[in-house]
């Protein structure tokens, strides 16, 4: 913890909440990650000041707090130019599986209680003591994920912890609580309420880490994966992820080897995204050579699509990253105007496909001559 402690922008913020006569902790990811040694991002604080309190405060401390969340508690205080978020402890008055009406409490154990998880409910004072009301320590050395309590009755707070289970077990658990499991299985169909967007945030993030094969396994096994992405299918992306010999994770390479037919609309991935997405659906449902994908696609995605078909039993020949690097750079040595006059309008675009695949296929090398006789021939022929 002491890194995390030493910064002075977390030590004003901790000082100005102090100088009220009131507490502040660290909670969550800071906690846990400053823990196991992970990088520490985002730091949280929370407190048993109100949330105006919180805002007075930091004021009165030279600090500015801007209220981010203020009916739920959370004040967000910049710092040194840096923002974070101090939340008062809360307990949940109402839930209807997306949001919670929250009702402000003194008590750290009861704000400990509606959390997610149990690593997720550590907190740790300014001397880094850490206090551990539900028992996540031990859950967070051990690699276990498990529920704070009733494993239902956090889902039904909100749905969306359902995907969030299997994001955090992709990253930090080595061993899925059974009761959480089932729960997440019995439960899924309330995540026809989550809104599209936040589900592909969390499936954002699930596949992008380092190993994500067998929480997507066990989504499949459990039904969550086709509650969200109908038709996907898990079994190839342990494949992909040892194809990948230790590439950054890639979700949108992760999320095309699931093949899920409306990823795009599922997850309302943005407009660039969706095109990935579809560039690299046609590409393997055409099965195009490493020339062809090159060419067409680019280095990157050719590398996306070759590393799939790989994770689906096609080997790669020795050398393929250079020949997709070759492909990628390629330009067709012969233009519209080289078959005009022999060709007219639609005859041109056929004369340039055709000279084009042969070009493709005889590695780039066939010379321009050559290409402008195909492309007259098949530009003549009868469509």
């Amino acid at each position: 913890m002491a890194p995390v402690l030493a910064d002075p922008a977390l030590s004003a913020v901790l000082d100005a909440i102090e100088a009220g006569d009131r507490r502040g902790f660290l909670v969550g990811g800071a906690v846990r990650n400053a823990l196991i040694g992970r990088a520490v991002d985002d730091v949280d604080i929370a407190t048993d000041a109100r949330p105006r309190d919180v805002m007075r405060l930091a004021r009165d401390a030279g600090l500015k707090p801007v209220p981010t969340g203020i009916d739920h508690g959370t004040i967000t205080v910049v710092a040194d130019g840096r923002g974070f978020e101090v939340t008062t402890f809360r307990r949940d008055v109402d839930t209807d599986g997306r949001r919670a009406v929250v009702a402000f409490s003194d008590d750290l154990a009861e704000d400990a209680r509606r959390r997610d998880f149990t690593m997720n409910a550590l907190y740790a004072d300014r001397a880094g003591r850490v206090i551990d009301p539900v028992g996540g320590l031990p859950d967070l050395m051990d690699g276990r994920l498990r529920f704070v309590g009733d494993p239902q009755a956090r889902i039904r707070e909100d749905y969306l912890r359902i995907l969030r289970f299997f994001r955090f077990l992709a990253w930090y658990g080595r061993k899925a609580d059974p009761r959480a499991v089932a729960a997440c299985a019995a439960l899924k169909d309330g995540l026809a309420r989550i809104a599209p967007e936040r589900i592909g945030a969390e499936m954002r993030k699930l596949l992008a880490a380092p190993d994500p094969s067998d929480a997507v396994r066990l989504m499949a096994d459990t039904g969550v994966l086709a509650q969200i992405l109908p038709g996907a299918q898990a079994d190839t992306l342990p494949a992909l992820i040892a194809a990948e010999g230790g590439r950054p994770p890639a979700w949108p390479r992760r999320l095309a080897c699931l093949r899920a037919p409306d990823a795009a609309q599922a997850l309302r991935l943005s407009r660039e995204e969706a095109r990935v997405q579809d560039a690299l659906a046609g590409a393997l449902s055409a099965g195009w050579s490493l020339n062809e994908a090159g060419y067409r696609l680019g280095r990157d995605l050719a590398t996306d699509h070759a590393l799939i078909r790989t994770a689906s039993g096609h080997d790669l020949p020795e050398g393929w990253a250079d020949r997709l690097a070759h492909a990628a750079q390629a330009r067709l040595p012969i233009a519209a105007k080289d078959l005009i006059p022999d060709l007219q309008g639609h005859q041109i675009g056929r004369g340039l496909k055709a000279a084009e695949a042969m070009w493709i296929a005889g590695d780039f090398a066939v010379p321009a001559p050559a290409l402008i006789d195909a492309a007259l021939l098949a530009g003549k022929a009868a469509p």
